[in-house]
């Protein structure tokens, strides 16, 4: 198959599309790599549920502050104007429609804009965490994924056949081969890698990719 994206090289595309000034909730693991991609002459403040507002990158090994932590358990850095506030605030702020954008990790995603990505079975984590209150709050949900599962199966879907998120929530897809929008229940590619054909990038999709315009190469900096 064709080189793909690696993750950092993902949640840098990503990081190019947030407004200055946008209020973001990054998903724990990878997503959380958003924050060190902000470009130059944009500012992002970034929300955590567990109570921080305008924390910046993760800070360098040995430099970590353990009573700084982001909902991942990760160590984080602050920025100046930064705020923290107990759990509930933190909830009433993503229940209150008060995030522009929220970027999360992602099991499978449908063509309607069904998000599963919480559980993968009987045997996954025992709730959805706050990972459903994001998805309906936030004004814009962005999934970071890679295109395939590691067997090679579809994330990209019809219907989900896992657990979901949140129904009908999803607007944007980064994937390792493609930007992807959700547009009136079906997928839009909008970007692509240069190297992988339509038909090749098709076939590891499990739904339609619907193509109403031009598709623009999809270039990203070696990380």
């Amino acid at each position: 198959m064709t080189r793909k994206l690696t993750n950092a090289q993902i949640a840098w595309r990503a990081a190019q599309d947030i407004a200055d000034g946008a209020y973001v909730n990054l998903g724990i693991g990878f997503p959380e790599m958003v924050a060190k991609f902000q470009p130059a002459g944009r500012e992002a403040i970034f929300h955590t549920e567990n109570g921080i507002l305008n924390f910046g990158e993760a800070p360098a090994p040995g430099q970590e502050d353990w009573d700084l932590i982001n909902a991942g358990k990760k160590a984080v850095t602050l920025k100046p104007g930064a705020a923290f506030f107990h759990h509930a605030d933190s909830f009433a702020m993503v229940r209150g429609g008060h995030l522009d954008v929220a970027i999360l990790g992602a099991y499978q995603v449908a063509e309607n804009g069904d998000l599963a990505n919480w559980s993968t079975g009987p045997k996954g984590v025992p709730a959805v965490g706050g990972a459903m209150d994001l998805v309906h709050g936030a004004q814009r949900v962005a999934v970071l994924t890679d295109h395939v599962t590691k067997d090679g199966k579809p994330k990209l879907v019809k219907r989900c056949s896992l657990p979901l998120t949140g129904v009908g929530v999803v607007t944007r897809i980064y994937t390792s081969l493609a930007v992807i929008d959700v547009e009136d229940g079906h997928f839009v590619l909008r970007e692509k890698l240069p190297a992988i054909p339509l038909d090749e990038l098709q076939a590891l999709t499990g739904a339609e990719l619907h193509r109403p315009g031009p598709i623009t190469d999809l270039t990203v900096p070696e990380l």
